[in-house]
């Protein structure tokens, strides 16, 4: 299949409604969480079943979402083959499924990351890069205001993007943020961090609030990232702070021309002239707005910069980027619109995010180096 030179923008799948058909590789929480998109928007997309190793698990599928159930990979493609294979499974056994999927000529979308440490990376790239068949599940630039902002910095709108700060999720979904909003390639990038210890109450995990109101201790990670040409960032994060609700998602973008900080926005646009602009979001269902709680649409001075592809499902905002992704996947397939996100992308952001955890263990600074998949093939 050959891959266009681009990425898909950020917002989705370019109004394209094609029904996505995927088998899902995996039970576990993330897997789920596409099962359940495919449950909600039957119109949209269909998974064809569910390879889980493990009967019990597998079980469990087929009766939560009506999907049939394999235990091999080889059985769900021979029983009803897919347009795609969602590959959700631990860090370490991603890459063998992948390898699995590639040589019976499948397209894969693989949870992050695709490998769990660089020499996997390496390994991987070296197996299957050349394919063009495998795209990366990183669904952080696809979150609606995260696609706005990456619309605005791609516009110009800030002059030259030369700054990043983001403190709200981790290592790969981070870098990813990073690098889309500073237009960041593959180049070196240096790396120095630091962690610090301090109390924190922690209300809420993956299973629901702990109901624990005492502080406990909770590592920061803070990280200075150099990408070179003038460009920098600021990567803050903290244990479980993607779920903790007493650390706010912060989020500054800096230019040659002007700031964002969240959602406001100040530029230079002629002499003498600086204007202040807000990114706001149009959520219809408050109050006296009948038509039921959505996202419409996010704009800036009365231009609409992203638009919900999925309005009337009432999706939240991570589900609309992994929805946006698997349409994204299906169109790419159907060599309707760019590869949503390339396995070159994907081994990047994990690369750069784990210099980030050895610099912090460490302690020393850390270089990343130009690696295979920087070529011209992605």
């Amino acid at each position: 299949m050959p891959t266009p030179p681009q990425t898909a923008p950020p917002g989705g799948a370019s109004g394209i409604t094609r029904r996505a058909r995927f088998a899902v590789v995996g039970s576990g929480y993330r897997a789920q969480f596409f099962n359940r998109l495919a449950h909600v928007l039957p119109d949209r997309f269909t998974v064809t079943g569910v390879v889980s190793r493990r009967a019990e698990p597998g079980g469990d599928v087929e009766r939560t979402w009506d999907v049939p159930a394999y235990r091999t990979v080889a059985e769900a493609l021979a029983a009803d083959r897919p347009d795609f294979v969602l590959v959700s499974v631990p860090w370490d056994v991603a890459p063998g499924v992948i390898r699995e999927l590639v040589a019976a000529d499948v397209p894969v979308l693989v949870e992050t990351p695709p490998a769990p440490d660089v020499a996997g990376l390496r390994s991987l790239w070296a197996d299957v890069g050349a394919s063009g068949l495998v795209q990366v599940a990183e669904h952080s630039p696809r979150m609606p205001a995260h696609a706005a902002r990456i619309t605005l910095a791609r516009r110009g709108v800030l002059g030259v993007p030369t700054s990043v700060q983001v403190s709200s999720t981790h290592e790969y979904h981070a870098v990813s943020l990073i690098r889309a909003m500073l237009g960041a390639g593959f180049d070196p990038v240096t790396v120095h961090a630091r962690t610090f210890s301090a109390p924190l109450v922690s209300p809420l995990s993956r299973a629901g609030w702990t109901d624990d109101d005492e502080p406990h201790a909770a590592t920061t990670t803070l990280a200075t990232l150099d990408l070179g040409g003038g460009r920098s960032a600021l990567y803050d994060f903290t244990d479980n702070q993607s779920r903790n609700r007493l650390r706010v998602n912060r989020l500054v973008l800096r230019g040659s021309h002007g700031e964002m900080v969240d959602d406001r926005l100040m530029r230079m646009t002629g002499p003498r002239t600086i204007v202040e602009s807000h990114l706001v979001r149009r959520q219809t269902g408050v109050e006296q707005d009948l038509p039921g709680f959505d996202l419409e649409h996010l704009s800036l001075d009365g231009e609409v910069l992203y638009r919900n592809p999925f309005e009337g499902a009432r999706l939240g905002d991570d589900d609309i980027a992994g929805a946006s992704l698997l349409a994204g996947t299906a169109a790419w397939v159907a060599g309707d619109a760019p590869p949503p996100y390339p396995l070159a992308e994907g081994c990047q952001d994990h690369l750069v995010g784990r210099a980030i955890v050895e610099s912090a263990r460490t302690g020393e600074v850390v270089r990343t180096g130009v690696e295979p998949w920087a070529g011209p093939v992605r």
